[in-house]
């Protein structure tokens, strides 16, 4: 099972090609062949979800088995799976973002790659940033926050 932390700071290229850091790259040959799924993120951060192909599977099912006549449920159906794309990187560690999701996330060439566990984020830089500087005081934090200790 993956374990993908850290920040990376990476480049795209005017074609939408990104090489995936070495450290990262050899955890997904290791895990899946470099087969990916990279999707967009359900929520108002417009990042990229990058999954390991079998680890996407199970995200698929869970997805797939909500009531799709909930909106809610449908709409994240429609942004999980209707921007799914299935990659495989090439012998340099390479990426094709498709134009779909380069325009959903707002992609361009300065980009990061956010490890989360078991998932990759992918966020412009700029916005990454923004992100960081946010501060969110809106929502409440849930009881497993309140007894975290780190």
């Amino acid at each position: 099972m993956s374990n993908f932390l850290g920040s990376h700071a990476i480049n795209m290229d005017a074609k939408g090609r990104l090489a995936i850091p070495a450290r990262v790259r050899e955890e997904l040959q290791e895990e899946c062949g470099g087969r990916i799924v990279l999707t967009a993120n359900a929520d108002e951060e417009r990042c990229l979800l990058l999954y390991p192909e079998p680890v996407f599977e199970n995200v698929r099912a869970q997805v797939l088995a909500l009531p799709n006549m909930n909106k809610k449920a449908r709409r994240l159906q429609r942004l999980i799976l209707g921007h799914a794309t299935q990659l495989e990187l090439d012998s340099a560690g390479r990426v094709l973002v498709p134009p779909t999701l380069r325009s959903y996330a707002r992609l361009e060439k300065k980009l990061m790659l956010i490890g989360q566990g078991k998932k990759l984020e992918l966020w412009s830089e700029e916005r990454w940033f923004a992100w960081l500087d946010e501060t969110d005081d809106d929502d409440e934090m849930p009881p497993e926050m309140e007894a975290l200790s780190l």
